[in-house]
């Protein structure tokens, strides 16, 4: 579900003075406390803010959220996103795909409507996806699973991705900043991400409108090292401002 123009201001107001108290808020954006305190708590639910006592400030930049909340969550805007993806894709390319509930849905996408794809992933949920279809070449990488998600990270990940130069990167990312740095939790799960964004003819980001101002630790990248990006909302002006100036193209999925 879209986020409302005042779920909207409370970020932006959040973002610029690092904590808002709820009274301030409430007097700002002419609602009553109580609603604010609504506000904040969907808010928190989509780890885009922490309550604190009297306010609330930016979410963690050091922790996502579980593996199952986050694949509960945005899963039509995730398919349409993925549905776009999958019809910029031609059979008979070969991929990179990365970690991430999105890229997920993408493999699902993939694996319906294209034939003669060469895979190479580090997310075992992608690999078991996208090798129910006979007409696939699947590679997955080497590498330490992480438990909470399936994903796979190491320095045997990154020298079998450097073994390769591929058609397209499919990438996801869990922090896109108004300045176009791209953010991510795990700088091992960075480091293969940048890999694999070195060794593709087209890099395409994938990325629902809860990751436009979220906050992460590790920066991955800049959002003009794409070529395109897929999402389901408007970036908010000054991104796609940026975008456009870089040519990386924008589709919105509908």
């Amino acid at each position: 579900m879209s986020r409302s123009p005042r779920h909207e201001k409370i970020l932006q107001l959040v973002r610029e003075n690092g904590f808002m108290p709820i009274e301030e808020l409430a007097r700002l954006l002419d609602v009553t406390p109580q609603t604010i305190r609504r506000d904040i708590n969907q808010l928190c639910e989509e780890n885009l803010l922490r309550r604190y006592h009297g306010g609330a400030a930016l979410g963690s930049s050091v922790e996502n959220e579980d593996y199952v909340a986050r694949k509960g969550k945005l899963q039509s805007e995730k398919a349409y996103i993925a549905d776009m993806i999958a019809e910029n894709i031609p059979d008979h390319a070969s991929l990179f795909m990365s970690i991430g509930t999105t890229i997920e849905a993408v493999a699902q996408a993939l694996t319906a409507s294209h034939k003669g794809l060469r895979v190479i992933t580090n997310n075992i949920h992608v690999a078991s996806i996208m090798s129910t279809n006979p007409d696939f070449n699947v590679l997955i990488t080497s590498g330490v699973v992480r438990a909470s998600d399936g994903g796979i990270t190491g320095v045997a990940t990154l020298d079998f991705i450097n073994q390769f130069k591929v058609d397209y990167a499919i990438l996801g990312v869990s922090g896109i900043e108004p300045d176009g740095s791209l953010l991510d939790f795990d700088y091992r799960e960075v480091r293969v991400a940048q890999a694999m964004m070195n060794n593709a003819r087209h890099r395409y980001l994938a990325a629902d409108h809860s990751k436009f101002g979220r906050n992460a630790l590790v920066r991955m990248g800049h959002i003009s090292e794409f070529h395109a990006v897929f999402t389901d909302e408007t970036p908010p002006e000054p991104l796609a401002k940026m975008m456009s100036e870089h040519n990386v193209r924008l589709y919105l999925a509908e």
